[in-house]
């Protein structure tokens, strides 16, 4: 439980700067949308600010994801076959269930492309909200949402790489991948000097940029080159001084504390006026966004457990309950930062763009609201039958 629990203690954290971060943005955004819109939309280098923080800095946090899903696969809670199976299963009945809601209730709609926005969980809010009411809640569910939020960020990648990119242009592309072939090299030659991995990295960066696939995949396929194992083994420890390990520790505190703050600030300045939702399409993006993410979660994720258990191809987390299940499910509802994300590759019009983001908020709170009351009340069940 040693990762997950450092895992769980830098997101929290960070769920609870994120949140101000919020906070502020909708303050600003509101107080003055001329002045905030300005600000973000500084140039610099022929870039504005928020393209910058959009593009580059969100590198880092999707290099996180990139080293979480490799160490998960390679020596966590994903790397037993059976083990993984319940939030594998969870996971893609948490995707493909809100994926289908908000196709459903927006067929033949100026706004259906938005069907990547509620797959996504926001693992930093989520975990923030589950240690607020960590009394009676099992570690083993702390493992289970830790591993649906890994199967999330998989499936996320894919849906950004294939749906949300611009057409391909292969020549940087496969340059792209021979300078990500030159740094597994690297990795299996042990060259432990730093400076020739971030030139490659940049590198690869630069021309997955150019090549129209979105720029931030390529930090997540720099996380999964990564070796997850120690080249110096300890005794029942197969990731003490891996690489993945100390990555992971370097830059958690740099994507919790800096760099989801800024994208929270630059992207969730949300401007509440009826103006926003008068654009056609607009309101039913913003509905349909909040009820895939609070209804497609809650019945998804436990609908694709329940499957996994009577497939016999999973077991249910030690000491927990379909309470604490279903509360898990409804936190899988805070699509927060991917969803944001998503939101701004999917629609281009500041307005749209703009009551879809609403969704994703309301949507967000309405999820965490009712997954720690579920929580809550499954922990006291719990302790009154214990």
């Amino acid at each position: 439980m040693r990762p997950i629990l450092s895992f769980m203690r830098w997101q929290a954290a960070g769920g609870v700067a994120l949140l101000a971060a919020t906070a502020v943005a909708l303050i600003w955004a509101n107080a003055t949308p001329a002045g905030y819109a300005t600000f973000w939309a500084t140039d610099i280098a022929g870039h504005s600010l928020a393209s910058i923080i959009n593009d580059g800095l969100m590198t880092i946090f999707f290099l996180l994801i990139g080293l979480e899903i490799k160490r998960e696969l390679a020596v966590g809670e994903l790397s037993d076959r059976r083990a993984a199976a319940l939030p594998v299963a969870a996971a893609i009945g948490g995707m493909l269930l809100p994926a289908l809601i908000y196709l459903a209730l927006t067929a033949g709609s100026p706004v259906s492309d938005g069907w990547g926005i509620p797959m996504a969980t926001d693992v930093a809010f989520a975990l923030a909200v589950l240690t607020a009411v960590r009394s009676g809640v099992p570690q083993s569910i702390w493992a289970f949402l830790l591993g649906v939020a890994v199967i999330d960020d998989i499936g996320a990648v894919v849906v950004i790489a294939v749906a949300y990119s611009d057409g391909v242009a292969w020549p940087w592309l496969l340059g792209a991948v021979v300078a990500l072939a030159a740094m597994r090299v690297l990795v299996r030659m042990k060259v432990t000097m730093v400076a020739p991995y971030v030139l490659l990295g940049v590198l690869a960066w630069a021309l997955t940029a150019m090549s129209g696939v979105h720029a931030t995949i390529a930090g997540v396929a720099i996380g999964l080159l990564m070796p997850a194992r120690a080249s110096v083994r300890r005794p029942h420890d197969d990731e003490a001084d891996s690489a993945v390990t100390r990555l992971i520790h370097l830059l958690e505190p740099w994507s919790s504390f800096l760099v989801l703050p800024l994208f929270a600030l630059a992207n969730a300045g949300i401007v509440l006026r009826a103006s926003v939702f008068e654009v056609p399409g607009a309101t039913l993006g913003a509905v349909s966004v909040a009820v895939a993410l609070v209804v497609g979660k809650a019945v998804g994720l436990p609908l694709g457990a329940w499957a996994a258990l009577r497939l016999r191809l999973g077991r249910m987390p030690d000491g927990s309950t379909w309470g604490q299940m279903l509360g898990v499910a409804l936190l899988g509802g805070i699509g927060f930062t991917v969803s944001l994300f998503v939101a701004d590759l999917a629609f281009d019009d500041p307005s749209v763009n703009g009551a879809v983001k609403a969704g994703v908020l309301a949507g967000s709170l309405v999820a965490a609201g009712l997954g720690a009351l579920v929580l809550t009340r499954a922990g006291r069940r719990r302790a009154a039958a214990n």
